[in-house]
């Protein structure tokens, strides 16, 4: 199977921060996967068992020094997805409302299909996304917006950021619909999700709060058109 090229257009990630560079953040662009796979399984040491502690959930959470509300709305543009994770990337409307495609660059030749359902009182954004097809968006991400004032009574955000362990990363409930070749599955990463989304998270924070120091929107130029 042939990969299909990204999609071109004038709408570039990270456009407003060309020839900064930020130290921490993480992306398919910078640093390929087998670079990264040291980092990660580093990061995954701990005195208690992996299975333990990430077996059925994976949550991650940090400090954010942004506001709450431009960092909620930020992410719950679906493109912001292109400027903080590791591999989400040429992402593109389909012919449903609300659902968008790209291409996981964790895995070659496989699409990914999202639909963001946000929150604006709560300031909660979830992810409903999955690999290959976009009828049963199963694999769901979590995220909340907390304004640090009420939890930490200083300024800025606080992120909380989950996922449950569903059934489906145990077994390719579609593997008609994956491309022909691909012997890897999503599920085959999870013991390595709590070390990505750090990272991810990691991105966020960096990018937001640069973003905020330097007097910039969070949600960029190109993601406004």
């Amino acid at each position: 199977m042939t990969a299909t090229p990204p999609p071109t257009g004038s709408s570039t990630p990270l456009a407003d921060l060309d020839g900064v560079t930020l130290d921490g953040v993480i992306r398919a662009e910078t640093h390929t996967r087998a670079e990264m796979t040291p980092t990660v399984i580093d990061m995954m040491r701990s005195v208690y068992p992996h299975e333990r502690v990430y077996g059925s959930y994976c949550p991650v959470q940090g400090y954010v020094d942004a506001p709450p509300r431009e960092l909620y709305e930020w992410l719950a543009d679906t493109r912001s997805l292109e400027e903080w994770t590791y591999s989400t990337r040429y992402l593109r409307p389909t012919g449903t409302p609300d659902l968008w495609m790209g291409r996981d660059r964790l895995s070659t030749d496989t699409e990914f299909y999202v639909r963001t359902v946000a929150n604006p009182d709560a300031m909660t954004v979830d992810y409903h996304c999955a690999w290959d097809q976009g009828e049963h968006l199963w694999m769901i991400y979590l995220m909340r917006v907390v304004d640090a004032q009420l939890v930490l009574n200083k300024p800025g955000s606080v992120v909380l950021w989950n996922n449950c362990r569903h059934p489906f990363y145990d077994a390719n409930p579609y593997p008609k619909t994956a491309p022909e070749g691909r012997e890897e599955w999503v599920g085959d990463l999870w013991d390595m999700f709590a070390a990505g989304h750090q990272i991810e998270l990691d991105n966020l924070t960096a990018i937001a709060e640069h973003r905020h120091r330097a007097g910039l929107p969070l949600t960029p130029d190109w993601m406004r058109s």
